[in-house]
């Protein structure tokens, strides 16, 4: 990034919003200077400037709940900024992932299907980690990858019943199934939802599909 380029306010500062790189979710707002910016892109890790202490702060200094960045972006009207971040941790103080977590509106039914999918993950890996008991996930881990990858063959088959019967509701059920299994085999193999977001979009950008 062109540091020149930002336009920072008459007290040298410009907003920062914070995103989960993988789920999307929106994680804080704060402040940078241009040496919390120019921190940032060094270190690779989330660096602002409190305001109220007058000094930089990096995120997760003392809880350890860091932030990871892999992209810093520049508005189109280039007065702020987006840290795109993998959180080492809760965003918020109060311990929440998030600190916009107090709702004015409405709640969705459910979170976009990116932040479900990306969240569903982080669970599978959990369960492997602990492998806690009457665990789906454990007990498949303990039989092996190939009872995991045969039953992707089974939601495959019901999927496609579900698709000839045109019954929606069954349909999104075994589509559910199968996206959890897929996920399931990622997670025993090492890859995450970010390898195939990744392939994907380099093919909808190579072939424009």
């Amino acid at each position: 990034m062109n540091l020149e380029a930002v336009k920072f306010d008459e007290k040298g500062l410009v907003p920062v919003i914070v995103q989960d790189a993988h789920s999307g979710k929106v994680l804080t707002l704060a402040y940078a200077n241009r040496e919390a910016l120019t921190q940032t892109l060094l270190t690779g890790y989330s660096t602002f400037f409190s305001r109220s202490r007058g000094e930089l702060w990096v995120k997760g200094a003392t809880s350890g709940n860091r932030q990871k960045v892999l992209e810093v972006l520049l508005d189109c009207d280039r007065d702020a900024v987006v840290y795109r971040v993998e959180p080492q941790g809760p965003a918020c103080h109060t311990g929440a992932e998030s600190c916009f977590h107090n709702p004015l509106t409405e709640a969705a039914e459910h979170p976009p299907l990116g932040e479900v999918l990306e969240q569903v993950y982080r669970t599978i890996q959990q369960r492997l980690r602990e492998l806690p008991e009457g665990s789906y996930v454990a007990r498949m881990h303990q039989e092996g990858l190939d009872r995991v990858l045969k039953k992707i063959g089974e939601e495959a088959g019901e999927l496609i019943i579900a698709a000839k019967n045109a019954n929606g509701e069954e349909l999104s059920w075994e589509a559910a199934d199968l996206l959890f299994h897929l996920l399931f085999t990622l997670a025993e193999l090492g890859l995450s939802p970010d390898d195939l977001a990744r392939v994907l979009w380099q093919r909808n950008v190579a072939k424009g599909r």
